[in-house]
């Protein structure tokens, strides 16, 4: 099991449910992309909405912190603007509970109550005339907004009905819609809204109220479509309908991941994910018995454990899928003798990659009862425990661990993860270099050291570690790569893909049957950001999923590099193989997110098509922000 792949170089942000150490921080790695290649973001609470130069529209979910623009205020200044923005969000709460005034109509003496007008029903209307119909109107939306306000909203439901019958108004169906709502009557309000917005279909009011009722009814797609339709038409000034778009993609797709999980048959993730965690361990000899040199009958446990080792070794999607089966049963057979706990450490490691937890948790704990002296069970365990949010729990088990055995080098370079995903990257470079200290020949620490430096800002040691990492392991791919990223980072392009290059040349040399595809998916981001080269990312991204085809960020990566050119279509085909690709609930729920909105886009140009021309004039052109 010779270490070929560490784990991410891109931090997970502390506060959210934590992966198995393994390039899994995909949403992070192609939302860094799109935020530094759109043409126009609009941020708010949370939601980027995209316009690029091809007219689309697009709900990107980012970190909670959004930088603003502009000089920087001072606190005082802050909490002013915080007031206002409150006040104004209250006086706009208060506007949308009733209609504007009408359009001009004809002046109507003033009334104290509908006692002084005619009745009015479909049978006695038809013999006013059509001045007297504006006039009896406007009149009865003036007494149906005295109701409204006296919050008599039955009287009000009438008398606007009453208007409507002398003169089908959008305003008056929106009227009554909002008695509707107050009253909790969400059927009608949706009839209401709907029939307004056949008479003006871009009635923002009317789409709101409508989106809302629909949210109330958990028909979240119609008001994830009402709410879109909405910012777009009127231009994104209203906040509260773009945070409306935020809490809406959240609800619809946890709502929806939950029903998905409940009946998806777990299964492993790409090779290149499983690859890339196992491998974050260092390579141990076979275990004294399990030798291929050993004559074992596979209808035996040790003999089916042997089979697994082997399988693992083949570092290929199908070689981990009959591994993990070997193991399983290996335990179904049992007489495993001193290969007990590490038969439930195996299993226990398949179970915490297919995101079976509790299993997962039940198997290492077992593995550790059996032999305490086996630190790597702790080590996993504390990524599960990672994974589930429960970084306490992680540090308790490194303790354990290191009680243990204290020279043990992948219980520091595991510990360092958590403290890099926490930010502690001091803390993280320390241990990094104490996994070093105590064995120099295992790439990765060396690599992740490098990284945690360029964290830090210490961008010259950072440079200088990876120059080192070039010299003396020359032949690792991964360091090439990773040392791709960093110059990517710093906008040297050319550097980066001569990396990348390397990289891939020695993954195809070294590796033909278990090519890692990370060096492909970074060159074709780079080749993207520098060159705007979108049929070669691409070819890039196809080569990457012909060699692994289950890899989550080759195909999140395509997703975006199509919604980036307007084949809004094509996007979501990709964004709904990463959704099925989604090994953990956050990761799901990331991909349905990216998924319907982009859905959302299609039907919105689908519903009204004469805003694709709006779309097009906000994108302006190409690189601006």
């Amino acid at each position: 099991m010779a270490p070929t792949v560490p784990p991410p170089s891109v931090p997970i942000p502390a506060a959210t449910p934590v992966s198995v150490p393994a390039d899994s921080s995909i949403w992070d790695r192609v939302s860094n992309w799109v935020s530094e290649n759109k043409a126009v973001v609009y941020t708010i609470a949370g939601v980027s909405v995209v316009i690029t130069t091809a007219g689309v529209v697009y709900y990107l979910r980012k970190g909670s912190e959004q930088k603003e623009s502009g000089p920087k205020l001072s606190k005082k200044e802050r909490r002013k603007r915080k007031q206002a923005e409150k006040e104004e969000a209250e006086k706009a709460a208060t506007a949308a509970k009733t209609e504007e005034a009408a359009p001009t109509q004809p002046k109507a003496a003033a009334v104290e109550s509908a006692d002084e007008l005619p009745e009015i029903d479909e049978e006695s209307v038809v013999r006013l005339s059509e001045e007297e119909r504006k006039a009896y109107a406007a009149k009865l939306k003036e007494l149906g907004n005295k109701a409204y306000g006296s919050k008599d909203f039955n009287k009000a439901i009438d008398l606007y009905s009453k208007a409507i019958i002398c003169k089908p108004d959008p305003v008056y169906f929106s009227n009554r819609a909002a008695c509707h709502n107050a009253l909790a009557q969400w059927e009608q309000v949706v009839a209401d809204t709907t029939a307004a917005l056949k008479l003006d279909p871009h009635y923002v009011k009317a789409l709101n109220r409508r989106a809302n009722a629909y949210d109330q009814l958990s028909r979240y797609s119609d008001a994830l479509l009402d709410f879109t339709a909405s910012c777009i038409i009127d231009g994104f000034r209203n906040e509260q309908s773009a945070q409306a778009v935020e809490r809406l993609l959240k609800k619809f797709a946890e709502n929806k991941a939950k029903e998905i999980l409940e009946t998806k048959p777990p299964k492993l993730p790409s090779s290149t994910f499983v690859g890339n965690y196992l491998q974050s361990f260092r390579s141990k000899p076979r275990p004294e018995g399990l030798e291929d040199s050993v004559e074992l009958s596979e209808e035996t446990g040790l003999g089916q454990m042997q089979l697994g080792l082997k399988h693992l070794e083949s570092k290929t999607g199908t070689g981990y899928e009959e591994a993990a089966a070997a193991f399983k049963k290996a335990l179904d057979l049992g007489e495993l003798g001193a290969h007990e706990a590490l038969a439930y450490n195996l299993r226990g490691t398949f179970h915490c990659l297919m995101g079976k937890h509790e299993e997962a948790l039940s198997d290492l704990s077992k593995s550790i009862e059996l032999d305490p002296a086996m630190t790597q069970s702790y080590i996993k365990r504390a990524s599960m425990n990672l994974e589930l949010g429960h970084p306490d729990k992680a540090e308790e088990d490194f303790n354990k661990a290191i009680e243990q055995n204290a020279e043990d080098p992948d219980i520091y370079y595991h510990r360092a993860q958590l403290h890099f995903i926490k930010g502690e990257f001091a803390e993280a470079a320390k241990d990094y270099q104490k996994s070093i200290d105590l064995d120099s020949d295992f790439i990765f620490s060396h690599i992740q050291l490098g990284v945690t430096q360029y964290k830090m800002g210490s961008i010259a040691s950072s440079m200088a570690t990876f120059r080192r990492c070039m010299k003396n392991f020359d032949q690792t791919p991964d360091v090439y790569n990773y040392y791709g990223e960093l110059l990517l980072d710093q906008n040297k392009f050319q550097e980066a893909i001569e990396k990348f290059d390397t990289a891939i040349a020695l993954e195809k040399e070294t590796k033909p049957m278990c090519m890692n595809v990370l060096p492909l998916i970074n060159k074709a981001l780079a080749l993207f950001q520098w060159k705007q080269d979108y049929t070669e990312a691409e070819q890039l991204c196809e080569k990457a999923l012909i060699i692994d085809p289950e890899c989550d960020i080759a195909v999140a990566t395509m997703a975006q590099l199509l919604l980036q050119q307007g084949k809004v279509v094509e996007a979501l085909k990709f964004f709904e193989r990463a959704a099925e690709l989604a090994r953990t609930e956050g990761e799901l729920v990331n991909a349905l997110s990216y998924a319907e909105a982009t859905r959302t886009q299609i039907q919105v140009q689908e519903n009204y098509p004469e805003l694709a021309s709006k779309l097009q004039g906000m994108s302006g052109g190409p690189g601006m922000r």
